[in-house]
C-alpha cells in the first residue's frame, strides 16, 4: 500500500513537458466498463420573501457554516459569488445518486428555510448582479485573469450556477461504449442538452437574447481553457496538449499574489522552470482551472447544462444524459441522432460553433436541435426503467417533455414570458 510520504513525494516530483504530458494523458481518460454516475449542482441562493434583492454576504456565510455542520454525504461547496454546489459520491446506479443527493437537498432547504433563504434553480442570476463573496488567492488571481479578456469570466465565477452530470469515460476498445466514441457523442449531444435545458436568459431583468447566457458568456472567455480540444488527435493526445499549451491561470505561491507571468503556458512553465520549477501538484492545480464544456478527469464531466428551475430540476438532466450514456440501446441511437448535427457544428469547436451558438441562442425554438431532442428524449424515457429509474423520476422526465421538448420550449421561455407579461402556462 503507498503511504502519505510517498503520495506527498509524488506529488512534490518536479516535472518537465514529457513528465506532464504522461501525467495528464495518465489521469484523463479512466477507461472500464461504465458503472458510475454522479451530478454536481451548483444553486444562487436568493432571499425567500424577495428574491430580487442580493443577499448580504454575512447572511451567505451563516448559511454556509449552517450547511457545512449537517451530516451531508455530497461535498459542500462554496463559489466565489456565494454559489452553494452540492457534489454527489459516485453512485452505483441512477436510482442511488438520486436518492442520496435529495435526502442532502432536503437537510439544507430546511436549513436555509431557518434563515429565510432559499437554493434556486436558474443558470445565471436573473434579477441583479451577485458581488464576489468569497476572497482568497486563487480567485484573486482568476479575477485579474479573466478581467485581460472581458467581464464573461467574472459573470461564470460568480453569478452563474449549472447542472454537471458525470459519466464514465467508457470502455478502452471502440464501440457504442468506448470512450473514444463517448467522447465524441457528449461533444455533440452537448448542444442538444443546452438546448433543452437553456434557464439564464435575464441580465438584471432584461432578456439579453439567449435563451443560454451562460453558454453565451463561455463562447466570449479564454478559448485557451474553454474551448474543447482538437478533434482531429486520439482523446487523450488532444487533451494533453490543449492542457499544456494552456495558459496558467493561478501560479500558488507561499504569499500573495497567485498571479502568473503573462503569456505563461503550462508546456513553457515546464520546460523553463521559471518562475520556479513546476511539480506533479502544479500540473494536477493547473487542470482543475480548465473550463471545457465536457473535461475529462478520469471520467468525463459534462458542464453545459444550466441549473434548473424547481426544486427537482435537476433530475430531468441527470435521468436524461445517464440514460443516453449508459444504456446501449439509447446510446446507439442518440449518437446516430446527433451525429447528423456535425455539419452545423462544422469544423470550429465547441462552445464557439455554429451548433452550439444556435443552442445557446434559441433553445429547441431551433427546428434542427428540436428534431434531435425529441429523439433523444424519448429514447432515454425508453431506457430509464432499464436501468432502474424511480417512478418519481420518470415522472419528471414525462412532465419536462410535455412542457417543453414537445412544444419548442426550454425554461428560459417561462422566464421569458414571465417578463413580457403573458401567461405561463402549466
Amino acid at each position: 500500500m503507498t503511504d502519505s510520504k510517498d503520495l506527498r513525494e509524488d506529488r512534490d516530483r518536479l516535472v518537465d513537458p514529457a513528465d506532464a504530458d504522461a501525467y495528464v494523458r495518465g489521469i484523463c481518460f479512466k477507461t472500464g466498463p461504465p458503472r458510475l454516475l454522479g451530478v454536481e449542482l451548483e444553486w444562487l441562493v436568493h432571499d425567500v420573501r424577495d428574491p430580487v434583492r442580493p443577499v448580504a454576504p454575512p447572511r451567505l456565510a451563516a448559511a454556509a457554516d449552517r450547511l457545512r455542520a449537517l451530516p451531508l454525504k455530497s461535498l459542500l461547496t462554496v463559489e466565489p459569488g456565494g454559489q452553494l454546489e452540492f457534489s454527489s459520491q459516485p453512485a452505483s446506479s441512477l436510482a442511488s445518486c438520486v436518492t442520496e443527493v435529495s435526502a442532502d437537498l432536503a437537510l439544507a432547504r430546511a436549513e436555509l428555510r431557518d434563515l429565510g433563504l432559499v437554493l434556486a434553480g436558474y443558470g445565471k442570476a436573473p434579477w441583479h448582479e451577485p458581488p464576489r463573496v468569497l476572497h482568497d488567492p486563487r480567485y484573486d488571481a482568476m479575477e485579474n485573469y479573466y478581467g485581460r479578456w472581458n467581464d464573461a469570466g467574472y459573470t461564470i465565477m460568480c453569478r452563474t450556477a449549472s447542472v454537471q452530470v458525470c459519466v464514465d469515460a467508457g470502455y478502452e476498445e471502440p464501440g457504442p461504449l468506448g470512450y473514444g466514441r463517448r467522447w465524441a457523442l457528449a461533444h455533440l449531444l452537448g448542444a442538444v442538452l443546452v438546448a433543452s435545458f437553456a434557464n439564464s436568459p435575464l441580465h438584471m431583468g432584461r432578456p439579453t437574447g439567449w435563451r443560454s447566457t451562460r453558454q453565451a458568456c463561455y463562447g466570449r472567455m479564454d478559448p485557451g481553457r474553454t474551448l474543447a480540444p482538437s478533434d482531429r488527435l486520439d482523446p487523450r493526445a488532444a487533451y494533453a496538449a490543449y492542457a499544456l499549451d494552456a495558459p496558467v491561470m493561478v501560479l500558488r505561491s507561499d504569499g500573495a499574489p497567485w498571479d502568473p507571468p503573462e503569456g505563461l503556458n503550462l508546456r513553457r512553465w515546464t520546460r523553463t522552470r521559471r518562475p520556479r520549477p513546476p511539480t506533479v501538484d502544479d500540473v494536477a492545480y493547473h487542470l482543475t482551472t480548465l473550463f471545457p464544456p465536457i473535461r475529462p478527469r478520469g471520467h468525463l464531466e459534462l458542464r453545459m447544462i444550466d441549473a434548473q428551475p424547481g426544486e427537482d430540476g435537476w433530475l430531468v438532466p441527470l435521468a436524461v444524459t445517464a440514460a443516453l450514456f449508459d444504456d446501449p440501446v439509447a446510446t446507439e441511437t442518440a449518437y446516430r441522432t446527433v451525429k447528423a448535427l456535425a455539419d452545423t457544428a462544422g469544423t470550429d469547436p465547441a462552445p464557439r460553433n455554429q451548433l452550439w451558438r444556435n443552442a445557446a441562442r434559441f433553445g429547441l425554438a431551433d427546428p434542427e436541435l428540436h428534431a434531435a431532442a425529441g429523439i433523444c428524449f424519448a429514447a432515454a424515457r425508453e431506457a430509464l426503467p432499464r436501468l432502474g429509474a424511480p417512478p418519481h423520476v420518470l415522472d419528471a422526465v414525462d412532465a419536462f417533455t410535455a412542457r417543453y421538448v414537445d412544444r419548442h420550449r426550454c425554461p428560459a421561455d417561462d422566464l421569458l414570458d414571465h417578463v413580457n407579461g403573458k401567461e405561463i402556462r402549466p
